[in-house]
């Protein structure tokens, strides 16, 4: 007798991502097989003529894109998912999905550097004109939306200033317009912010992040609302698209823990962004959890966690002060990308054409990993010493 699926749709968040994509796994085993495959075999001229199997080529699909890809859906609540070979490719592949030569696209101007160079290069030698505007405008966006604007892309929070969208106003004035909204839902990772829920008709994720969550694979994913799908795996198949076995397999292990990595980011994140607050060469902290920071109360309406990445602004100091900070950190690596189990912290300058940043002192991003943060605040201390030693 076989035992009863359950239904994950009644399930709790966190359960839901223990049992995402099993239905692919065979023989007993818990988890889905990893198929390296290219041709697939038709038993018969019939069923190749008429592409009646599940499967038809490694590119179309295989049981480990299809177990992760519904693992991805069922994470964003969204009606179905597709694989990237990057965060980037995702977001590339997203925009080409939905734009044309003569198109406008309305972009957050605090969006990830690599998207503003995709809009302000390849897109604009497209023929598609992208115009930016601030984070913070709400519902006023309608006041830019054009008659050709087909996209508003949004990014909540902004991953290097953390600036927290009101994606359900922007929504509502897109749709009203004719325009879908897309949102890069990396930060909260699909899991503790809810793209559709709010409003929105595309999410994608830098999967190499949190879903992958170790470091150790470069993953994109793109998940739709059911009205803006078939427009987007159109495109996806025709620019060829697909990513590696290997990596998609890391991506399903890494949302099977998910929950309790984010939950412990979280609580490292919270703690060590409260010490920082109390530091004197601090001059902000930028995260959206914290009470009374820039973004709380709609992170607070919107969202039901927050994951281990922030910003800090520190008071004005010289260069060799910031640098000396950076280069006598121990446990915090310094180097792009987050998401994975090790913290890191990175300067960066923030990017703005549509507004103006005018914080004066120099800002670094922190991602908090699966350290103690009382190791993490002391590796912070010797820091700090040393920024106030080269003043």
């Amino acid at each position: 007798m076989s035992r009863t699926k359950p239904d994950l749709s009644t399930l709790a968040p966190e359960t839901r991502l223990v049992a995402a994509g099993r239905d692919y796994a065979e023989h007993g085993f818990v988890n889905p097989a990893v198929y390296h495959g290219s041709t697939v075999l038709f038993p018969s001229v019939e069923a190749l003529n008429g592409r009646s199997q599940p499967y038809v080529y490694g590119r179309r699909g295989t049981p480990t894109s299809r177990a992760v890809e519904q693992a991805v859906a069922l994470l964003e609540g969204g009606h179905d998912a597709k694989m990237a070979p990057s965060g980037l490719a995702a977001v590339s592949t997203a925009l080409l999905a939905f734009l044309k030569a003569g198109d406008h696209l309305l972009m957050v101007d605090s969006v990830y550097q690599p998207v503003r160079q995709l809009s302000d290069g390849l897109l604009k030698g497209l023929g598609i004109e992208t115009s930016y505007y601030d984070p913070l405008i709400g519902r006023g966006i309608a006041q830019l939306m054009r008659s050709n604007t087909r996209v508003v892309y949004t990014e909540s929070p902004g991953s290097q200033t953390m600036e927290v969208q009101d994606i359900p106003a922007i929504a509502e004035a897109a749709h009203k317009a004719g325009a879908i909204v897309m949102i890069d839902n990396t930060w909260g990772a699909g899991h503790f912010f809810k793209a559709f829920a709010h409003g929105a008709d595309v999410s994608v994720q830098a999967a190499t992040k949190y879903l992958v969550g170790h470091s150790d694979a470069m993953m994109g994913t793109v998940t739709c609302n059911r009205e803006t799908w078939p427009q987007f795996r159109g495109a996806y198949e025709q620019m060829g698209q697909f990513a590696g076995p290997d990596d998609m397999y890391l991506t399903l292990r890494g949302i099977h823990t998910l929950d309790v990595r984010l939950e412990r980011h979280m609580k490292n994140a919270t703690a060590v962004a409260e010490w920082m607050r109390g530091r004197p060469e601090v001059e902000t902290v930028l995260y959206p959890a914290l009470s009374n920071a820039p973004g709380h109360a709609l992170w607070r309406r919107d969202f039901t966690g927050a994951s281990g990445l922030f910003s800090v602004v520190l008071k004005p100091c010289s260069d060799r002060a910031a640098a000396a900070f950076l280069d006598n950190l121990s446990l915090f690596g310094m180097g792009y990308s987050w998401g994975g189990y090790e913290s890191l912290a990175v300067p960066f300058k923030p990017h703005r054409s549509a507004t103006q940043w005018t914080a004066q002192g120099h800002c670094i991003r922190f991602h908090i990993g699966l350290e103690s943060p009382d190791d993490l605040k002391s590796d912070l201390e010797d820091g700090f010493r040393a920024l106030q030693a080269a003043s």
